[in-house]
């Protein structure tokens, strides 16, 4: 499937994005926001959260972008998840990049650059076709495209990339999860501040069971 087939398909499989119409196939890309436009750092750098704010179990997901074992857990098994758990207000997910490259780096700075509610579709998508960016000569280039597609002009992706606070954010975030959670590995998911956790390419059944303890 070609990048904007991919993008697609990505904004519009329920993850909540508003006011995306059906436009042809090859034309479904977001609307273009406002040039080089970036909103302040810690904006940027807000959590991005999954879910019913309220939801009585919070999972913490430590992923890195180009990480394998990331990507099948979000999708496979996070669709999952999200139809049994998140979706029915017991859950929300709360995304925290743990990168461990350069081009996870720019990949996770991509998906913060977008508008907050494109947040998980960008994700989503990169996680999909992470074979064809992660190994590209220049990966943020390649990630670029991603950018356009999800509505991003050059300038403003080129702004992301450049942002040096954004991406020690991120650093400082990874560095936060070793050091609270011990996470030496991705994926990693902390449950209810450490009362369930689970590590690894799991099947859904295994985070079923967590959770389920948690909610009783």
């Amino acid at each position: 499937m070609g990048l904007a087939g991919l993008l697609a398909v990505g904004l519009t499989t329920g993850l909540g994005i508003a006011g995306l119409g059906a436009a042809p196939a090859a034309a479904q890309a977001a609307a273009p926001l406002p040039p080089a436009s970036l909103p302040p750092v810690e904006q940027l750098l807000a959590e991005r959260v999954m879910g019913d704010p309220k939801a009585p179990v919070t999972i913490l997901d430590y992923s890195s972008m180009t990480c394998p074992h990331c990507a099948v857990f979000h999708t496979e098994v996070l669709p999952k998840i999200k139809e049994a758990y998140i979706d029915t207000g017991k859950v929300k997910l709360v995304f925290r990049d743990f990168p461990f490259d350069k081009a996870a780096l720019g990949a996770s700075m991509l998906a913060h650059c977008a508008p907050t509610e494109r947040f998980f579709p960008l994700t989503d998508v990169l996680f999909k076709s992470q074979a064809q960016w992660a190994r590209a000569a220049d990966p943020n280039k390649a990630l670029a495209q991603y950018g356009k597609l999800a509505g991003m002009t050059q300038d403003t992706i080129d702004a992301c990339f450049a942002n040096t606070a954004l991406a020690d954010g991120i650093l400082n975030s990874r560095m936060i999860g070793q050091n609270q959670h011990k996470i030496e590995a991705t994926p990693t998911f902390i449950l209810n501040d450490g009362a369930e956790r689970v590590e690894g390419a799991q099947s859904f059944e295994v985070f079923a069971k967590a959770i389920d303890k948690l909610l009783k």
